[in-house]
This record gives structure tokens, sequence and C-alpha cells, in this order.
């Protein structure tokens, strides 16, 4: 007898559909498994095996031929056992239901007939949803974050056991569990920074149209400090940006029934150790990265220069197209990688360049130092601002300074105003938008733009760091409540790339 049960698998963070075909007939006794599987997937034919048998179901030893389709991409994961194992018992007899072809079936099985959680059922209980299926049967422990895709019912089961009664009409299933909130993240706040009037400024103006910003200073200024509080000045997900980033945690498992969906921003810092493949993603079974854990927030890298020059390299494909690239033989797959770059770096291997009182490199040693950041990395970097010691006074009594709530109500302002402007475009923050309109809305004036046309012969600036200025001038225009591009908003814009000239 043949039987046909859907299934989906993994490519990337989107999900596939694979029809588990199964023929049981005559020849040598054994499980057969075909279709382009890995090696866990083969060795599902001893698990399942074993889960009937411990789920008190015997059957005569049969030939059994088991097709994993399409056989073109190949099957990586566990979450294959609980669809074979059904397709099984239905080609055997022991399954006899009416909803099995309007149904997806996804879990692994462990030896004791158990339904173990799988890694990216999100994304799956999501394409089923959009492929039709009226139900999905998942591991009990994945139900709180399948929960959260409405208008397809989702069956949360312990064991192989109690799905075959359930299918087979003899148990009435039963959920005891709901969905959790999850707690909101506070971030520290901003009013615990005292000094850095510029630094909070820049790191305003960054975070309103999401440009990416270096930090650059001596040791103990307080670069970490203040990136640590930017996601929390930060406006708010939508529904639509909280799915996508919830998708990309669940493949990689760092979804739980407490936390079934992520409604904050998230906030990556990996150690200046990090190898490129843990940055960009990849791996023998293609994951994402730390690039794109950090999708619609906030990627931070500590000590830049301090990583190798190689993996910081990998960010300038994502930091222009959103999108990180991972090509293999027998796939490719992107990941998304729509983040912002927040990045600090001493000025020396010291950290106190250019105080000649306690910095002892010399020009060699800083300009080597400083060489590790490239500078077409630089170029794409929109904001680079210095940060000072803070003088003891700075530091003492209550200096009432701007809560991180009163500095996010002016940001999602500034929001409202690129949302207005970009309502007819595929765009929606300053910093995205495409050569081909800069002139439409980072307009000059007549004399701003030869002051601006001057710099760029005397400077010899790149196109992109000429359309860098224009586009931070354009949200200092907005956080400055200016319709156009003022004077003033050119030359805070030029201010935020002068250090170049100073540093490298």
């Amino acid at each position: 007898m043949l039987s046909k049960i859907n299934t989906a698998g993994l490519l990337g963070i989107n999900a596939f559909h694979v029809c588990c075909e199964t023929d049981i007939g005559d020849g040598l006794p054994g499980i057969i498994l075909i279709g382009s599987l890995s090696g866990e997937v083969k060795e599902a034919a001893d698990r399942v095996k074993t889960a009937i048998k411990n789920s008190k179901i015997s059957f005569y030893p049969r030939k059994i031929v088991i097709n994993l389709s399409p056989a073109e991409i190949k099957k990586e994961g566990c979450g294959y056992d609980l669809p074979i194992a059904i397709s099984i018992l239905e080609a055997l007899g022991v399954i006899k239901s009416d909803i099995l072809s309007k149904s997806m079936f996804v879990g692994e099985l462990s030896l004791s007939g158990a339904i173990l959680p799988i890694k990216g059922i999100l994304p799956i209980v999501i394409f089923a949803k959009e492929m039709g299926f009226e139900n999905i049967f998942l591991p009990y422990d994945n139900l709180a974050e399948a929960n959260i895709v409405s208008d397809i019912k989702n069956f949360g089961i312990k064991n192989l056991k109690d799905l075959i009664e359930i299918l087979n009409n003899k148990k009435i299933y039963s959920e005891n569990i709901s969905t959790q909130i999850p707690m909101k993240k506070e971030y520290s706040d901003f009013s615990d920074v005292n000094g850095q009037i510029l630094l909070k400024r820049a790191v305003q103006i960054a975070v309103a149209g999401r440009h990416n910003i270096l930090f650059i200073g001596p040791a103990g200024t307080g670069k970490s400090m203040i990136a640590q509080r930017i996601p929390g000045i930060m406006p708010n997900m939508t529904d639509e940006e909280a799915l996508e980033v919830s998708k990309i945690y669940s493949v990689c498992g760092l979804l739980n029934s407490k936390e079934p969906i992520l409604k904050i921003r998230p906030y990556r810092s990996p150690h200046h150790t990090v190898s490129p493949q843990a940055l960009s993603g990849g791996g023998r079974v293609p994951k994402p990265g730390e690039i794109s854990l950090a999708h619609k927030g906030v990627l931070f890298l500590d000590e830049l220069a301090e990583f190798k020059m190689n993996t910081i390299e990998v960010l300038r494909q994502p930091m222009e197209n959103k999108i990180v690239s991972i090509s293999r033989v027998n796939a490719s797959i992107d990941y998304p990688a729509d983040f912002m770059l927040v990045a600090a770096t001493n000025p020396c291997k010291c950290g106190y360049y250019p105080d000649r009182n306690k910095c002892n490199c010399n020009e060699v040693q800083v300009r080597k130092y400083l060489s590790r950041i490239s500078k077409p990395l630089l170029d794409r970097i929109d904001i680079t601002v210095e940060t000072s010691i803070i003088r003891y006074d700075e530091l003492k009594g209550d200096f009432n300074n701007t809560s991180s709530n009163e500095i996010k109500k002016y940001i999602e302002k500034v929001r409202q105003i690129q949302l207005s402007r970009y309502s007819n475009y595929n765009f929606s923050y300053n910093s995205e938008i495409p050569p081909s309109l800069i002139n439409t809305f980072c307009k000059l004036k007549e004399q701003d733009d030869i002051f601006l046309s001057n710099l760029y012969e005397m400077k010899k600036m790149s196109v992109r760091g000429l359309h860098k200025i224009l586009k931070v001038a354009r949200t200092v225009a907005d956080f400055n409540e200016h319709i156009d591009i003022e004077h003033d908003d050119i030359c805070e814009a030029i201010s935020y790339r002068s250090l170049e000239d100073k540093y490298w």
C-alpha cells in the first residue's frame, strides 16, 4: 500500500514542502530511505522503527521504501521522523483518518515514542498556513511558538501513541497551553549617561535615520555604555518586523515557550574573536549568523580594530544590500540583514592617542592599528564621532539627563516624517535613499551645493561618501524640523565624517 504524508523542510529561514511517500511490499525486510538525505535523516529508520515498537504497535518485517521528495533539495534535521512514522503506520493500516491529506506533520522521535521539539517551527507553521493546510501536528514543546500563527489548527503532541489515538478518533485532543506574552525587556536608560553631549546627539541622529555609526576615543569614555542603550530609543517593531525577526531566531533555536516571539529589537554584540562564518552565517548546515540575528536591530562591534580584517570585511555586502548570500553547491541561501551597525574602537593599541601624556604609540603604530578598518568599510559608515575623557565634575551630582523614553518619543516623531515622505516608495529611512533619488530628497540651496562641490573636489571623496553626507544632512534637517536642508544641517553632517582626516 502507498501512503503520502505532508511535511516541510527548511532552506534558510523559509520552509519548503516535502512529500513523504511510503510503499510497503514484498522483498528483503528493512526500511530504505531515499531522496537526497543527510546522515541524521537516514538514521530516522532506526529511530522510527524503535519508537513504533515502544508505542505498543507491532508489525511483521516487510520491505518498506520511503521517499522524501523533491529529491533535488537535500533534507537536513530530525523533523522528518514524525511524518515518516505516520506514513508507515498509514501504509500498514494502523492509522485511518480523513484529515491526513489536509494536515502537515513535523517532529523528532525518541526511542520511547516521545515527540521531541525541533528548531524552525515558526517558519514551518507560516508555510503550512500559506499552503492551505488546515492542521499541523507538531511537538508539544513547540506549541507556544506555533500558536503565534492564527487561522491554522496547531496540535501539540507529546508522544506517538497519543497521536495515533487522536487520528483514529479514539482520543479527543485538548490543548492545555496558552501563548505567553513575553515580558518587555528593560534596556539601560540614557539618563544614566553624564557628559558626552556630542556623542549622544550623534547617536540620536543615527537612530532617527538608521545610519551606521562608529565611536572612536580613549578607553573608558562610555562607548560601550551608550551602545547598550541604543535599542531602548529605537522605534518599536511592527508586527511584520517582529514575525520576520522571530523566524530567524526560531531557525536558530533561540525561541522558547516563555518567549515565543520577539517584541523588542535585537541587540547583538559578538566578541572580536568571532569567525567570518559565525558573523555572516553558513557552516556545513547553513544557518544565520550574528549579522542576521541583528536584523531590524543593532549589531554592536566593540573594539572594531581588534577584529580580524577578513571577518569585518564580510560586513561590506550586507551593509549595502541588506541581505547575506550563502552559496553552496546544491543551493544558494539569502538571509535578511537589515541592521544598524554600531562600532567602537580605540584610536591606538594603548587606547590614549592623541594624548601624548599617556600614549606612547608613534604615528606608524597608530596608522597600522587603524588600518585594520579598511577605507571601503569606513566609507559605508555614515557617522564617525569622537569620544573624550569625562571630567570629574561631569560624574558627580544629578544632571537631570534626558531619559530614553523622552529621546524615543522625539525619534519616533522624526520616524513619522520619513514614513510620510517615502510612503510611495519601497524604503522608509533616510539612510536607504537610492542614488537615483538623492537629488530629489536631498536637494540643496545653490550656495550649499557649491560649498559641498568644493569640499568633494578638495577631499577627493567617493560618490558613496558624498551620498552619505547628504543622507545624514536630510536626517539632521528632519531632527531640526527643517523642511529643506539648511546650511547648518549640511555642516553638521560633514562634521560627522571629518575624523577620517584626523585618524585615517
